[in-house]
């Protein structure tokens, strides 16, 4: 038997290759129904993938992209719109590139891929815990609500989440386990994540909750690299969160463990010139305030214009030039990301050293790891759930490999030893 851990689509993923090739499966999960993660995920709208050219999209993955890119070269976001049509799936592409189901959910499909997967005779077991291995190091061990129980499987595949979003499963509880076998993880941190802001308690009383739509933004590396988008955020109570704090997530977050905080530069007016928008504001107020300059002129009102007040200065506001400036290249302050619960997803897991090119573990033979639980990290958009989909498949291909590299008669034994399921 072979023991996969986690109900997320790693997990499943690497469940259905399995099967697939005629191994018995039997998946493990800690909560008491199948891919609520998956679900909640697809609530708003479930982004499976993102349709733009290949060296972009695997441009996503940062530092990782030479690892995760071979999962993808296997299963990429073509392949897995084909998977899902194979489940009746259907997928469009929408505005923006990212691809959805035409029914949106993130349900429909989850339903149907755990109908198939039980008809091809995998196992689900809900409610079970894992708390590592007994002493031999290869029986597994699961609290359930009836007490301890052990299971041994002949290999195993972790896919265990990361950090984040406790309450559905992924609380990181993995990681002591591991560490305790002499696997190298590195800590877990929130990514895709909302940042905290020192705002005044003026705009935090009125504007918590508003969002800033239609403005640029940019942010200058340590080693000199400019990065640029455009979008839209959401003013909290904390600080800012929302689309596009989370593209600048992974970079905001190192700069703030380099020197303690990170100021992104927004523009409050991308469609003026700053040559442009000088001119506008030159021009002479007669007997109209401030405020009604600002929006005639230059269109900023309400919560733009609640962030120019809270980091203008009276020379600022009193100069056309300056003023203009300071709309064009607003200094963001953030001091800290937001709780790794909070966030979306998580940054840092296993080591990609501590694993071989089937993504089994080199400290515990016949134990494999896929999903967030590695230390890989990409923005929404459906970048995540296409490298989480491609690592399952990719440890459940690994498993197979493994196994047939195996010795004919231990390869036979495996195959024939039924599951011993105990309390310890």
């Amino acid at each position: 038997m072979i023991a996969v851990i986690g109900g997320g689509p790693a997990g499943l993923m690497a469940a259905e290759v399995l099967s697939a090739a005629g191994k018995r499966v039997e998946v493990f999960d800690a909560m008491p129904s199948i891919g609520r993660k998956f679900l909640l995920a697809g609530r708003g709208g479930l982004n499976l993938t993102h349709s733009e050219a290949p060296e972009t999209f695997l441009s996503r993955y940062g530092a990782r992209h030479c690892e995760i890119g071979h999962w993808l070269e296997e299963f990429g976001p073509q392949q897995l719109r084909d998977w899902a049509r194979d489940l009746g799936v259907e997928t469009f592409v929408g505005s923006s590139g990212r691809v959805f189901p035409l029914q949106m959910k993130a349900a429909p499909l989850l339903r149907t891929w755990l109908h198939r997967l039980r008809a091809a005779g995998v196992v689900f077991h809900a409610r079970h815990r894992w708390r590592g291995w007994m002493e031999d190091g290869r029986t597994l061990r699961f609290a359930t609500a009836a007490g301890e129980v052990a299971t041994a499987a002949d290999a195993a595949v972790l896919a265990l989440g990361g950090g984040s979003w406790a309450r559905l499963g992924s609380d990181g509880a993995w990681v002591p386990l591991l560490v305790a076998r002499g696997v190298g993880v590195q800590p877990l941190r929130p990514a895709n994540c909302g940042f905290d802001v020192p705002w005044s308690e003026h705009l935090r009383r009125r504007f918590a909750g508003t969002p800033v739509k239609t403005v640029s933004a940019e942010f200058v590396t340590p080693d000199g690299a400019l990065i640029k988008r455009e979008g839209e955020f959401l003013i909290t109570g904390h600080g800012v969160e929302g689309s596009l704090i989370y593209a600048f997530s992974a970079v905001l977050r190192e700069g703030i463990e380099a020197t303690g905080s990170a100021t992104l530069h927004l523009d409050l007016a991308p469609g003026r010139s700053l040559p442009r928008l000088t001119d506008d504001l030159a021009q002479a107020r007669g007997r109209d305030s401030l405020s009604n300059h600002l929006r005639r002129r230059a269109g900023i009102g309400g919560v733009k214009a609640a962030l120019l007040h809270e980091y203008a200065t009276e020379a600022d506001l009193a100069s056309p030039a300056r003023l203009a400036a300071i709309i064009k290249s607003l200094p963001l302050r953030l001091v800290s990301p937001r709780p790794l619960d909070e966030a979306i997803s998580s940054a840092g897991g296993v080591d990609f050293a501590a694993l071989d090119k089937n993504l089994m573990l080199h400290a515990l033979p016949g134990t494999f790891c896929a999903g967030e639980m590695l230390d890989w990290e990409a923005p929404t958009g459906g970048y995540l759930l296409t490298a989480c989909f491609a690592s399952g498949r990719a440890a459940g291909r690994g498993v197979l490999r493994w196994l047939a590299e195996s010795s004919p008669a231990t390869t036979s034994a495996r195959s024939g030893r039924p599951s011993a399921r105990h309390a310890p």
